[in-house]
């Protein structure tokens, strides 16, 4: 190491240490000068797809340039607009008392823009005067990018937000076992003036524009539906510091008396639907839990994404200077602070409240707003009604997350030289007989290890700075450079050692996505008299050994068993976990149960056996949701389960799912399930690696045989799964069974020339047979492109945060037609919802299927289950309209969406289920055995037919002798999806 980076790595250690003896509560800006200590803009990066810069350094460079703040105001009024995407959607009205404004509704995306006179050079925040419209049942935040003079003046501006406002209905109710019903929330939105924020909560103040003197254009780009009545450029609000404030509040009496109480779960308003009450069992909570759910709490793992707000509303009795404290539970990730913008009356009211920090705690604790010398922050409240906020930020962190970002693109770069040279994609192929001379074969990269190591204490440090104590990440990213020097002491083996640089970008991305998670929950909010008594916000012992005996016995309850039906209401049984589960029975609670005074008992059915075994028994439930989509036509073969067609408006609900959808479900004339999920096959791509290489998406089959040399030249391939055979016969026309049933439809030209393009794709272009994970390939890059579904995409969201951004997803390669066009089918899987013959409840549970499979129930229920769980519990809806409201990134719905129409899958036919069986079987002879492909696939369509006649035979449909006694239809799809642009519309 030279004598300068010696110099400087010193430096920063001092800068740290003093650092760190600051209080994180107060977001501490010393960080960021911390971080210059380590020259993070010198680490390399191998990636290139964010050309723009963060806000934070546009910022700063515009202080630096000694741009002043703006010191008027300019207005303009919105429905001025001197371009519009479409002048039939977007156009002059009324809403909601103004008239003359501009009313935004468009189908899809669209954009204004506006020419504006400038007076001055200066830096401006954007405020807008709005409000959404709340008649298309929207709830997601408006979402813009925003461009001066046709382009981005920085990375955030592509997604900056204004929010809804949402109210809980109350009173809460109850249902007839005495739990409390979750409230819906509701859109109150109104006229109000908002300044422009980052969507993802990076800062805690309004973002700033720099705009010369002149004449500019501003466009504004988004989807969301909302009334504007004037865009104002106005000056920038500085928020003074406690010392400063407390100066001119010193003539202020502190006044004394009772402390105001607010049940933190009885707030006023929020900005987020997302945002739900929680309850909780401590003996110290209150309204008390007593053995029924009891909403008693707010937030929790519902009140941790960015910007997430809280208002809550108080009357002071008398003016003077108040105490604010507040009962809180944050132990979601061990020893990490989070952080939240506190707000009187809908502003800071000084600079140590732009993020202050609640620390880490198991249990719950009391919280009084003060700093690092433990005295509390005091607020000049006049007699009246205020406001309290609370909002989430990542401010404190965002320089942190940014440096991470950019010290794992280093690592990236590390990593991709090291597999390039020495041909390594594991420990297994690296050549441990060759000996590496690190100066001539691997030029800098010692030193550039080196910097990483650098960079990782400092962010350590940072880390450790934010959150007033060491945590899991800080000691993760100091053992990490422990590790990076250790291989530095011996340069010669690092080859050797590639997978350790491997193992250190995952671990990064899991830190960023655990730095952004902010969990807070609340029980109670506190405004207290500068000089009255704190209130008592913890159990004492013998209250919370008392409360541990109550809930112990509270916890002896069998409303949960399968062998005791409820006659009284709608029996439903799921086939999914338990979080499911109780999401919809919560839901059901909500909105089904007091629209239709119909009530609804929601059980976990933990193995689909349990369906025969109960109906043997006796004891059979109204509805099953969850079931595989060969479960309805098995049921249906037997006489279990009810045709939906026999409801008149089946046919209203029929187009609202794809045609391909219904195949498996349909059955001698009948429809026996419904969708509730779709799976689907898509191609998931490494942008960064396909750059690095040269190549292009593959659009065709042609396309993916062309790119196989390229990736195996760089020992990389291409995944497909070999067992998923769907696609190739459809693509080529071939239908699985011939019309009616009787014999597979595989004994044609089309449907050899398909086996043979499945069985040469391993035989002939050399790709992996067997592949245990192709997420973990993809993840470290040996398999940058490839064949997955749904669980593909869920992965890749929660668990290798490390590559956003890094991924794509295309349609899926397919085979070009006579007539140019490129038929692109794929089945994906799917579950399902029956109702039982048996059930007395069957018209009650026809309502229950059309009220779940609606768009605002399932729009609802994906909502809540990803707010609560997170991105991990993607609700894959098979209602079209329902999927496009739930947060799917727009370039990948779209995908989606396209690849949607043609969604295909198998039908079901008695006997049937020998198909897939004989079609593997025929492939591990062609592929393992290396049998002729023809022979081997004539041999299965003999099994195949041999199966289809004996079951056909046994229900009925042939007769002994081989006559058919009556036709089994087998629908055909043979065109996408023609109603999904309507419905999409």
């Amino acid at each position: 190491m030279t004598t300068k980076k010696k110099w400087l790595l010193s430096t920063g250690i001092v800068l740290i240490a003093v650092a760190l003896l600051v209080s994180w509560r107060s977001g501490d800006t010393n960080l960021e000068a911390a971080a210059k200590s380590v020259r993070f803009d010198d680490l390399d990066s191998a990636f290139e797809y964010e050309e723009d810069p963060y806000y934070s350094e546009v910022l700063a460079g515009w202080r630096e340039q000694g741009i002043p703040g703006a010191a008027k105001t300019v207005s303009i009024d919105a429905a001025s607009a001197s371009k519009v995407s479409d002048p039939a959607s977007i156009r002059t009205g009324s809403y909601e008392g103004k008239s003359g404004v501009l009313i935004w509704k468009t189908a899809s995306e669209g954009w204004v823009e506006y020419e504006v006179q400038v007076p001055e050079s200066a830096l401006y925040e954007i405020h807008v005067a709005y409000n959404p419209i709340k008649d298309e049942g929207r709830k997601a935040p408006i979402q813009w990018d925003v461009a001066i003079d046709g382009k981005r003046p920085f990375r955030e501006a592509s997604a900056v937000a204004l929010y809804r406002l949402w109210e809980d209905v109350k009173p809460i109710v109850t249902n007839s076992d005495g739990d409390e019903i979750r409230p819906r929330s509701i859109d109150v939105s109104s006229w109000s003036v908002k300044p422009l924020v980052d969507s993802g909560g990076a800062y805690s103040e309004p973002l700033q524009w720099y705009l010369p003197q002149g004449v500019h254009t501003i466009r504004l780009q988004g989807h969301e539906s909302l009334a504007i009545e004037r865009i104002l450029l106005a000056p920038s609000t500085t928020v003074a510091s406690y010392e400063d404030v407390s100066v001119k509040q010193a003539t202020i009496p502190e006044v004394d008396g009772d402390v105001i109480t607010l049940q933190a779960e009885a707030f006023a308003y929020k900005n987020d639907p997302a945002i739900k009450l929680f309850s909780d069992k401590n003996d110290r909570t209150q309204p008390r839990y007593a053995g029924r759910i009891k909403y008693n709490t707010v937030g929790g793992l519902r009140w941790l994404e960015q910007n997430q707000e809280i208002t809550w509303s108080f009357d002071v009795p008398k003016s003077g200077l108040y105490k604010l404290g507040f009962r809180a539970l944050q132990n979601t990730i061990a020893q990490k602070t989070s952080f939240r913008t506190v707000k009187i009356d809908g502003q800071v009211p000084y600079e140590e409240l732009q993020a202050y920090g609640f620390p880490y705690d198991a249990s719950w604790q009391g919280v009084i707003l003060e700093n690092a010398d433990d005295q509390p922050y005091l607020v000049n409240l006049t007699e009246g009604k205020h406001t309290l906020s609370l909002a989430v930020t990542l401010a404190p962190v965002k320089s942190i997350l940014i440096d991470l970002e950019k010290t794992n693109a280093h690592l990236d770069a590390i990593d991709w030289e090291l597999r390039t040279v020495t041909g390594a994609n594991s420990k297994k192929t690296i050549d441990r007989n060759r000996t590496w001379d690190m100066e001539v074969d691997f030029p800098g990269l010692t030193d550039r290890m080196a910097l990483a190591a650098d960079a990782m204490e400092a962010l350590a440090e940072r880390v450790a700075a934010a959150n007033g104590n060491k945590d899991s990440i800080s000691q993760g990213l100091g053992t990490s450079a422990k590790d990076l020097r250790s291989l530095l002491s011996k340069p010669e083996e690092i080859p050797y050692n590639v997978d350790e640089i491997s193992s250190m970008r995952e671990k990064f991305g899991t830190f960023i996505d655990t730095l952004m998670k902010q969990s807070l929950q609340l029980d109670e909010v506190y405004i207290i008299p500068a000089q009255g008594e704190t209130p008592e916000m913890e159990a004492g012992y013998v209250a919370g050994l008392w409360g541990s005996v109550q809930n112990f016995a509270y916890s002896f309850d069998t409303r949960d068993s399968l062998r005791k039906l409820d006659d009284t209401k709608l029996n439903i049984w799921v086939q999914r976990g338990r979080d499911y589960v109780d999401q919809l029975q919560q839901l059901a609670d909500e909105s089904f149960t007091p629209e239709t005074g119909i009530e609804v008992k929601v059980n976990l059915l933990p193995n689909p056996e349990l369906l025969l075994m109960s109906n043997a028994a006796g004891v059979q439930p109204d509805i099953a949701l969850g079931l595989t989509q060969d479960l309805p036509v098995n049921y249906a073969m037997r006489g279990s389960l009810v045709d939906l067609m026999k409801f008149e408006d089946f046919d209203e609900l029929y187009p609202r799912f794809s045609p391909g959808s219904w195949l498996p479900l349909y059955y001698n004339d009948g429809y026996y399930g419904v969708p509730e999920t779709q799976s689907f096959q898509v191609l998931y791509y490494r942008k960064d690696i396909l750059t690095r290489l040269g190549a292009d998406i593959p659009d065709t089959w042609e396309d993916v045989y062309d790119l196989l040399p390229l990736l195996q030249q760089n020992l990389m391939n291409f995944y497909v799964n070999p067992k998923e055979f769907t696609a190739y016969f459809y693509q080529h026309g071939v239908e699985f069974f011939e019309p009616g049933g009787v014999k597979s439809g595989l004994d044609t030209p089309e449907a050899y020339e398909a086996f043979k393009q499945w069985t040469d794709l391993f035989n002939t272009y050399a790709i992996d047979r067997e592949v245990p994970s192709f997420y973990q390939h993809f993840r470290n890059g040996t398999m940058p492109i490839g064949i997955s579904d749904y669980n593909m995409y869920v992965q890749l969201a929660a668990a290798a945060p490390e590559l956003n951004g890094r991924w794509g997803i295309a349609l899926l390669p397919g085979v070009q037609q006579s007539d140019g066009t490129i038929s692109r089918w794929a089945g994906g899987g799917q579950r399902t919802g029956v109702i039982f013959e048996k059930s007395k409840k069957q018209e009650e549970a026809w309502q229950f299927l059309k009220w779940w499979l609606s768009t605002e129930t399932q729009e609802q229920y994906g909502s809540d289950l990803e707010a609560m769980n997170g991105v991990a519990f993607r609700w894959n809806t098979s209602n079209v309209e329902a999927f496009q409201r739930l947060p799917w990134k727009r370039e990948d719905a779209e995908v989606i969406l396209e690849q949607w129409k043609w969604y295909k899958d198998i039908p079901n036919v008695p006997g049937g289920y020998f198909l897939d069986r004989e079609l593997n079987n025929a492939w591990v002879r062609s592929v393992v055995g290396a049998a002729n492909y023809m022979s081997s696939l004539e041999q299965a369509v003999r099994d195949i037919n041999r199966e289809l006649l004996r079951k056909q035979q046994e229900f009925g449909f042939i007769d002994t002798t081989g006559k058919q006694v009556k036709a089994l239809d087998v629908p055909v799809v043979n065109r996408p999806w023609e109603g999904m642009d309507e419905i999409v519309e």
